[in-house]
């Protein structure tokens, strides 16, 4: 029986972050009413002329520069010949032969085997406008132009993925880096950042590519991944029983979960590419490129193996702690704030069994229930003794509800921990003499009671008690 091995390459399209479209004024803001972000230009009407944004320009090079790619020095805008109805000029402004970025790559790890992943270039072009089906509920597809000529990043993979997983940890990965550099934010929901997946199946050991389908318009991870593995296996089943892959475009249809024709898939050579005679080069000196290169951000690997060699942070720690830019910039501005890196494990434990059940994320924004100054200003009370890691729980819920500061929460309520010796022991040896039978059997060598009695005197002393100072006590008084 034949083995099959999958060969998988992605393209995906970010959406850059600028202001206006890219080849015009329009806001190229989502969700406004449809047709009013529109002009001759992203309209496509005779006559109007197109201007390059400098900002998706520099956005461009930006991702280049984080994923390894060479940045060209002059680059060409082309013309990408189809008709569809969300394309009103019949062509898409687009790179084909001269892009702006290629040749970079990007490190994925899937069950703890690192494998590198080519990136055979990255272009700029702009967004077709969307189609909407059965408005109404009626038959009629109607147009929403207020996408179109927004500015995208599209990035082709080699086709050196081999599986599902590998592909959903490309994805993953390549829309963290995004994120944390400004360039894209990341929101599958809004269309921002689209994947098509490209996928062929080969016996195991053969050179030579099978023939693929392309897989469109899937908008999340967990749908990628279920597309891919869906379309492996209905390709092994075609092509074990005797019959051929047909060249086709495919998407996902989560109701039936299979993948689904859409249409014949094109080649190169059927869209007509040509250069736009309407738009000259571009052309990036070295040292323009050198001055983003100098301003990029610590990518989210190096932010990761940072956490955990500097601050002593677990890799899941630490992957936690960069799973969105804005929490890991909260992360670093608590520490900032209490002024020692060496309580990073502290800061980063409270962060995740505390505060991220209250964060909500959406694009590259995040809301958190405190700001990180006054989270230091709680964990500080923490490591000044005054009061105990319980007790800093039930303040920090405190605060999340009032907004009032950790201190004068714990003034007004009074939590601060007993740090009187003579009075604690006085608690202490109440708790002995009203459990006698319990002392005798951890005198006897029941070493398991000591559990019972510092839950007794925590609960006399409302938790305020410090449980370092409480077992210190206990030993010397059970003898």
């Amino acid at each position: 029986m034949t083995t099959y091995e999958a060969v998988i390459g992605l393209e995906v399209h970010a959406q850059l972050l600028t202001r206006t479209k890219l080849f015009c004024g329009c806001s190229a803001e989502y969700g406004a009413e449809p047709n009013t972000h529109v002009c001759p230009v992203c309209l496509g009407l005779p006559g109007a002329l197109p201007v390059p944004n400098e900002k998706a320009i520099e956005l461009a090079i930006r991702a280049g520069l984080a994923l390894g790619c060479k940045v060209r020095t002059t680059s060409r805008f082309a013309r990408k010949n189809y008709f569809y109805p969300d394309l009103s000029k019949n062509y898409q402004t687009s790179q084909y032969d001269e892009p702006i970025d290629e040749h970079g790559e990007l490190v994925i790890e899937v069950d703890g085997v690192e494998k590198r992943i080519g990136i055979t270039r990255a272009h700029l072009e702009e967004d077709a406008a969307k189609n909407v089906h059965g408005e109404g509920g009626g038959l009629h597809t109607v147009v929403d132009y207020n996408r179109a000529g927004t500015p995208l990043l599209e990035i082709v993979s080699e086709p050196d993925l081999r599986s599902a997983a590998e592909a959903e940890a490309y994805l993953k990965k390549l829309r963290d880096i995004l994120m944390f550099i400004g360039v894209n934010d990341g929101n599958l929901e809004e269309g921002s950042f689209r994947c098509d997946a490209n996928v062929s199946i080969r016996p195991v050991g053969q050179e030579e590519f099978g023939t693929r389908t392309e897989l469109k318009n899937i908008n999340s991870f967990k749908f990628v991944r279920k597309a891919i593995e869906y379309e492996i296996a209905r390709q092994e089943a075609v092509v074990s029983s005797g019959g051929k892959i047909v060249q086709e475009t495919r998407t996902w249809n989560e109701a039936q979960q299979k993948t689904v024709t859409m249409r014949s898939k094109e080649e190169a050579h059927d869209y007509r590419y040509f250069p736009c005679p309407d738009l000259p080069p571009i052309r990036v000196s070295e040292e323009r490129i050198e001055s983003i290169r100098a301003s990029l951000p610590e990518l989210p690997d190096a932010k990761r193996a940072r956490y955990v060699e500097q601050l002593g942070l677990t890799p899941y720690d630490a992957g936690v702690l960069t799973g969105h830019p804005e929490i890991a910039r909260f992360f670093e501005a608590t520490l900032a704030a209490l002024g020692d890196e060496k309580l990073g494990k502290k800061v980063a434990n409270f962060i995740q069994s505390e505060v991220l059940r209250f964060v909500e994320t959406r694009g590259l924004e995040a809301t958190f229930p405190v700001k990180a100054e006054a989270l230091a200003g709680l964990l500080a009370l923490v490591e000044k003794g005054s009061i105990n890691g319980k007790i800093a729980k039930q303040v920090f819920a405190e605060m999340v509800e009032t907004g009032a500061s950790a201190e004068s929460i714990v003034e007004s309520k009074g939590l601060a921990a007993v740090t009187d010796t003579a009075a604690l022991e006085a608690e202490i040896q109440k708790v002995l003499d009203a459990n006698p039978a319990q002392v005798e059997q951890y005198r006897g060598g029941k070493q398991a009671v000591f559990g019972f009695f510092v839950g007794q005197v925590m609960k006399a002393t409302k938790g305020q008690a410090d449980p370092k100072a409480v077992q210190e006590i206990l030993r010397r008084l059970l003898g």
